[in-house]
């Protein structure tokens, strides 16, 4: 069985607009896929729907063998457990440290302070924060805040990370460590990572899986190499 797997999926808003259409997809654990297409190719709606921020209006996207469209609201925080999410704006509290900001993560889910302490260092060893635990956002390189952002996200040891535009707001140079941090987490931790991005250079540069989309359609699947398109 698939660890990820979308079939005849359709997704159209209220307003008529169809953001994904037909789409059929299969993921393996432990794989590293991009997720590319110009403004409106419905490469977000696409992310949105594995962490069930948005519902299919027709098809199955299925994460383990949990049909993610069929779950009711109030279930949806037991997928989100088992998922980390990594936003193109950071998303971080202010008033808490790095370390505070990396526990919250767990303190929701009811997690008790001694075993809290022992996961949230090992993510930050992870990401290359160890000795940033006092310090608070503000102080703190764009960079080393999106660093901080994956701890959290990969603190509770997820199955899968889905990363949406991770390096949308960051410099080519810091982009890169970032990339780096992500494939160090898919590699030696065997995490399945899904990256929605529009840097071609980037995806050129790692040689992983390019899922293409345009207009909501699957147009091109590249199982391993680079892609090159036209600017969006």
């Amino acid at each position: 069985m698939k660890f990820i797997r979308i079939k005849n999926c359709y997704k159209v808003y209220k307003n008529g607009v169809a953001a994904v259409a037909d789409l059929t997809l299969d993921i393996d654990k432990g794989e590293f896929v991009f997720v590319i297409g110009a403004s409106g190719s419905g490469k977000s709606t696409l992310i949105k729907m594995l962490y069930r921020e948005e519902k299919p209006t027709k098809g199955v996207v299925e994460i383990g063998g949990i049909n993610v469209g069929k779950l009711r609201n109030r279930t949806v925080y037991k997928l989100r457990r088992k998922l980390g999410i990594v936003f193109q704006d950071f998303k971080l509290l202010p008033k808490l440290t790095v370390y505070e900001n990396v526990a919250f993560a767990l303190e929701c889910m009811g997690m008790k302070g001694k075993d809290i302490r022992p996961k949230v260092i090992k993510a930050l060893e992870h990401v290359g924060l160890k000795d940033k635990t006092r310090s608070f956002p503000n102080e703190l390189s764009g960079g080393e805040q999106q660093r901080v952002c994956i701890a959290r996200a990969i603190v509770n040891d997820p199955k899968l990370l889905i990363c949406d535009e991770p390096t949308g707001n960051l410099d080519p140079k810091t982009s890169k460590e970032i990339m780096k941090v992500l494939e160090d987490i898919n590699k030696n931790l065997g995490t399945t990572i899904v990256m929605a991005t529009h840097d071609k250079e980037i995806v050129n540069s790692m040689k992983k899986r390019v899922i293409v989309l345009d207009n909501g359609v699957l147009i091109e699947d590249h199982p391993v190499g680079t892609y090159k398109a036209k600017e969006s």
